[in-house]
């Protein structure tokens, strides 16, 4: 597919042709004083190294975008459920479930890594991409009827969330598939990263764009109007994210190859495991520990556990005497979301080397399905229970510290670069 972007010269096979290629004719054997053959050197030829392509960086700034529209576009009700409540008749159960469509958009995550695997990024990026088009146009049906209007915003949600497992789980796929071994960790937090950048958008654009009900507000740029003023700015918001997820799709379906004409390193043209072969050796990647980034991940971590500590402990003013002040709550959160947010490549990458060869993308579809049913099970429970929340508090130290404590007794290895660096020198 890919042999028309590129020169002849780049069009030369990575690894020299084999032996018998080069060697035609064969030579009599030398044999030794009692003719018994005698030991020929053999001439070991060591395979070239990859070949990257300046498009690479078309190709991630692309799949970014994609996961960065997949992010603003789910995250859009929440920052302003006062505003959707009075615009739209929203109650609390429409609110909860429409950030609850993400987690339940995994149910088909292993379907898209398997696509991934199977046809490539190009197929399962277009694919992805339609639905969140189609997905956003719903949510802009002009219906003035409420229920029905009610029933299409919900219903491009869960096509939003369907977009999920492939621009959260792709970006290792994406880094190994184009990037050199010395640029797949950058490559892979930038690709990861901006879906989380677009979720945290929208707790800018909402509220700075879609003017709050009366006394419903603290922010100093938030206008305050009445409903139909509040839902021609919530469709404002709609129309926009609409065309830039359209805008997005154009440009995949203009220009998304699935691949470089050649690979950029030795571990992006070794074969992979079978999923049968792959699932098995997923359920004891107990066993594997070794390197750097376990080290850095542990740090991270350990970041988020003071980080979360400090907040917590800041709320018990009667308990702590800790200051609670505007600077130190915002100053503990977002601490809280450096560590976190800049731990999910790094724990990508990790996981996908301690347990290569196994598929990048049926690794980090593993992973972010687990994640994800967990926090599907929390937000359906949150969504019933009502009562009483300082528990909540705890929890978020808690959970950190337990994986900070699993990392610290996790065995790493590094499969993938072994191969890159050992077998291709």
């Amino acid at each position: 597919m890919g042999l028309g972007w590129s020169s002849a010269e780049e069009r030369q096979p990575l690894l020299p042709p084999p032996p018998q290629q080069q060697q035609p004719r064969r030579r009599p054997q030398p044999r030794g004083p009692a003719g018994v053959p005698a030991a020929v050197p053999v001439r070991r030829l060591a395979p070239l190294a990859g070949r990257v392509y300046g498009r690479r960086w078309l190709v991630l700034l692309l799949f970014s975008l994609l996961g960065f529209a997949q992010g603003l576009v789910w995250n859009s009700w929440g920052p302003i459920q006062n505003s959707a409540r009075l615009a739209f008749g929203f109650s609390g159960w429409d609110i909860a479930l429409l950030v609850f469509w993400g987690p339940i958009g995994f149910a088909p995550c292993f379907f898209f890594m398997w696509l991934m695997d199977k046809k490539g990024l190009r197929v399962t990026v277009l694919l992805t991409s339609s639905l969140m088009v189609l997905g956003a146009g719903l949510r802009c049906v002009p219906v003035s009827d409420l229920e029905i209007r009610k029933k299409l915003i919900h219903g491009g949600q869960l096509l939003n969330g369907l977009a999920g497992p492939t621009v959260m789980n792709a970006a290792p796929f994406l880094s190994t598939t184009w990037f050199s071994p010395d640029e797949r960790a950058t490559a892979t937090a930038i690709a990861s990263l901006l879906n989380y950048l677009g979720a945290a958008g929208a707790f800018l654009v909402g509220p700075l764009v879609v003017p709050s009900p009366n006394g419903t507000s603290h922010l100093p740029l938030a206008s305050q109007s009445n409903a139909e003023h509040i839902k021609d700015r919530i469709e404002a918001v709609l129309y926009a994210e609409f065309g830039m997820v359209s805008l997005i799709f154009s440009a995949a379906l203009a220009y998304f190859p699935s691949r470089p004409p050649f690979p950029p390193s030795v571990a992006a043209a070794s074969q992979r495991l079978s999923y049968r072969r792959s699932f098995c050796r997923l359920l004891r990647f107990a066993d594997f520990i070794r390197g750097m980034l376990k080290f850095i991940l542990l740090l991270l971590l350990s970041g988020a556990t003071l980080a979360s500590t400090w907040f917590t402990l800041t709320c018990l003013t009667s308990v702590t005497h800790l200051p609670l002040t505007t600077a130190t709550l915002y100053t503990s959160c977002i601490l809280l979301g450096i560590f976190l947010n800049s731990s999910v490549p790094i724990f990508f990458e990790l996981f996908v080397e301690t347990v290569y060869p196994v598929p990048e993308g049926i690794t980090c579809g593993v992973v972010t399905f687990l994640s994800n049913v967990f926090m599907g099970v929390l937000l359906f429970f949150l969504t019933f229970y009502h009562t009483e929340f300082s528990w909540f508090n705890w929890c978020l130290p808690g959970s950190c510290l337990l994986s900070l404590l699993l990392i610290l007794c996790f065995r790493e290895s590094y499969d993938r670069l072994y191969l890159d660096v050992v077998v291709s020198v």
